[in-house]
């Protein structure tokens, strides 16, 4: 004998289900996480990163700025634009490591700086986004490999270091334009010598390789880099940074997802396709409803305290005035002598009614299909007139 409810039953989610649903998420959130600090912590060293000439990791460029020092050379490093263009002046060159990262408005200011300095800039990797500004008469093509290749032009520091390594990015140039055009890849260089009114130029290097800390020993790597870099006495070495305020001078917000790293991006998309994946092979469809047997028989009194609780809580007065409804309809057409299937048609189940109770006083359209109720009061009361329309038809 099943006992009394004494409360409200609750449908929240325990504690432990809760758990259960979001366990798996969870797990993934705490693997990426810890991935991440691992990472940040293999790559919070002294090395500074790649081109910086404080690291001495494979591709930091210590060794270049240690030699060009060894030979008179004053290497400063900028981080900021206007540490940069506070610097620049006749004998000073400028080197500008990822010259695609930096803003429209920084361009601008970079390139109004490189004109009035005369001195001598050099762009690494610089491509679409920034020759239109920085290079004006300079177009970027498809970038090629990184190999060894021969100087095949007239420049100095070029026939003098000889074959070094080079690729990246290839340039064409518009006509009428001075320039040295070395290190052809399918007849395009990647290494381009730009000269300007006066004693100034530019210089275009196609990919960093020859100043990394690798392979600055290889072929003429060091030579090249140390006759780009140590023609002026004062070398500014620019870094472009995420604290340069001048970045979102503009409004924008800069280039930030081009400083995330491309195998960064291609993995985030791989885990969100996965994750889709995922999510359709362990989700189940929808099918038809089946009937099974309860483990243990319940009273009805219980069912329907039950789903009165669940209709209350829900707020659903129109689901259990409908609810009612039906069920008074269907008792009520085999004692008018109507058919069960005719039970929910007014045409049909109301004039055996009135015919049965003529006198009746409440009206038994509104009753048997009238609107759904606006408060619990009225719902109550429903009930109330439903029961005494039964109770009348069955004693009439």
């Amino acid at each position: 004998m099943s006992r009394p409810a004494t409360g409200t039953t609750s449908t929240a989610p325990t504690a432990r289900q809760v758990w259960t649903r979001v366990r798996g998420a969870a797990l993934v959130l705490a693997l990426i996480l810890t991935g991440g600090l691992a990472l940040a912590t293999l790559h919070s060293t002294d090395s500074h990163g790649a081109l910086d000439p404080r690291s001495a990791d494979p591709q930091g460029s210590r060794a270049v700025a240690e030699l060009l020092k060894a030979r008179g050379v004053t290497v400063t490093l900028a981080t900021t634009l206007a540490e940069a263009t506070a610097a620049a002046d006749t004998g000073t060159t400028l080197l500008v490591t990822t010259p695609d990262l930096l803003t429209d408005t920084q361009q601008v200011a970079l390139h109004s700086a490189m004109e009035a300095s005369s001195g001598r800039t050099v762009l690494v990797g610089a491509g679409r986004a920034s020759l239109t500004t920085l290079a004006p008469g300079v177009t970027s093509a498809p970038s090629t490999p990184v190999r060894e290749r021969a100087p095949a032009c007239t420049l100095p520091a070029a026939t003098r270091a000889g074959s070094v390594d080079l690729g990246g990015e290839r340039y064409e140039v518009s006509p009428g334009t001075t320039t040295d055009a070395c290190y052809l890849a399918d007849g395009l260089p990647t290494l381009l010598h730009l000269t300007d009114t006066g004693t100034a130029d530019t210089v275009l290097l196609g990919s960093p390789d020859i100043l990394y800390n690798s392979r600055l020993d290889q072929r003429g790597n060091a030579s090249l880099a140390l006759q780009l870099l140590g023609s002026r006495p004062h070398l500014v070495w620019y870094l472009p940074s995420l604290s340069d305020t001048s970045a979102t001078a503009d409004g924008t917000t800069g280039n930030f997802l081009a400083l995330i790293p491309s195998g960064w991006l291609w993995g985030t998309l791989q885990l969100a396709v996965a994750a889709v994946l995922a999510a359709l092979w362990r989700s189940r469809r929808l099918g038809p409803l089946v009937t099974e047997h309860l483990p243990v028989a319940l009273r009805a009194s219980e069912a329907t305290e039950g789903r009165a609780r669940l209709y209350r809580k829900a707020n659903a007065r129109d689901r259990a005035a409908s609810v009612l409804r039906t069920a008074t309809r269907t008792r009520l057409a085999p004692l008018l002598g109507v058919a069960v299937q005719d039970a929910h048609s007014p045409d049909r189940l109301l004039p055996a009614l009135s015919a049965r109770l003529p006198e009746t006083t409440a009206d038994p359209r509104n009753l048997l299909f009238g609107p759904a109720p606006t408060d619990d009061a009225t719902l109550i009361r429903l009930a109330d007139q439903l029961d005494a329309l039964e109770r009348e038809v069955r004693t009439s």
